[in-house]
């Protein structure tokens, strides 16, 4: 078999599988499954800004936080139709990361996941301010009914919120993958590795650059909207630093510049911080932090790197070692 045959295949048994598994997995488990996927969204924007154009974030729980609040705001206070918020929240957060990749385009490196983080640091306590309790619910947050299934006999609300994000999250990795694989994708890599070189072929370095932030944005809050539907309730305590870090983490250990490595990643922050719990209630952050230290000795350039290493060594030959 090929290696494209064989690609074509694990993503076709891939999608039974992921069709399959809410019908027999129990009611938390489906919700850690969908939390994957949400988390999955939030790390294919992130890696966008970081692994494709090359510009370090370590705010991106801020955009998370502002499409988690627009949903709940929009339907505790305004009444909108659920899945009406979604769209709406992805649209915000790409005009707030447009907005702020502007004055961001002077700063590189260190110095822009400076400023990310301040904004990541801030937007908790913004939240709390008595000037916004009125809509934010100030340190209280907000309560955020989950949606009921339009098929209620055929799927429960945890299934269908599941199918709701697997959709959501099929149809966004479907517009990154045509949006890196054309001239766009390839202007963004540029920008990433020789920004001198690309701006002396006439691509306009800065539009890109705070596009590329507000689509990241974007992505982002879609993942926070979904995110408040399946938790039914954001406080400003929900989105601290550490949502930021959990990320960048997601990303890396799914694969700098990789779009499939994102779901292994966004697997990775969820369940080890769980599991890392369960085999030590008095110091889970340390066994979290070896998982995390053996996890990049043992594949360095993430799970996405490791796949391809094996790829190419698997339809290499027979007489290669593997």
């Amino acid at each position: 078999m090929s290696r494209g045959a064989a690609k074509i295949v694990g993503l076709a048994a891939l999608g039974v599988v992921a069709c399959a598994v809410p019908f027999v997995a129990s009611s938390f488990h489906v919700f850690q499954l969908t939390q994957i996927v949400v988390y999955a969204i939030a790390l294919l924007g992130l890696n966008l800004l970081t692994g494709f154009n090359g510009q370090i974030s370590l705010g991106h729980g801020a955009f998370y936080a502002i499409g988690a609040y627009t949903t709940a705001i929009l339907l505790d206070k305004v009444g909108f139709p659920y899945w009406a918020t979604v769209p709406i929240a992805g649209a915000l957060c790409f005009g707030v990361g447009f907005l702020f990749g502007l004055p961001a385009l002077r700063l590189e490196g260190p110095y822009l996941a400076l400023a990310t983080f301040a904004l990541a640091v801030t937007t908790p306590q913004l939240l709390k301010v008595n000037a916004l309790e009125r809509w934010t619910g100030g340190v209280q947050g907000l309560l955020v009914e989950k949606p009921g299934s339009p098929i209620g006999g055929v799927l429960d609300a945890d299934q269908w919120l599941y199918f709701l994000s697997l959709g959501v999250a099929f149809g966004l990795y479907l517009v990154a993958w045509n949006l890196l694989r054309g001239r766009t994708g390839r202007a963004l890599m540029a920008i990433r590795d020789h920004p001198i070189a690309a701006a002396t072929m006439g691509i306009d370095t800065a539009l890109y650059k705070s596009l590329t932030f507000g689509v990241s944005a974007c992505y982002t809050g879609v993942a926070g909207a979904l995110g408040a539907l399946l938790a039914g309730f954001v406080s400003p305590d929900s989105f601290t630093i550490l949502l930021s870090i959990h990320f960048i983490v997601g990303v890396v250990v799914g694969g700098i510049a990789s779009i499939g490595g994102m779901l292994f990643g966004a697997a990775f922050v969820t369940l080890v911080p769980n599991l890392a719990d369960r085999i030590s209630q008095a110091a889970p952050w340390a066994i979290y932090g070896a998982v995390l230290i053996a996890f990049m000795i043992l594949m360095p350039t993430g799970a996405a790197g490791f796949a391809r290493a094996v790829a190419r060594r698997l339809f290499r030959g027979g007489n290669q070692p593997i």
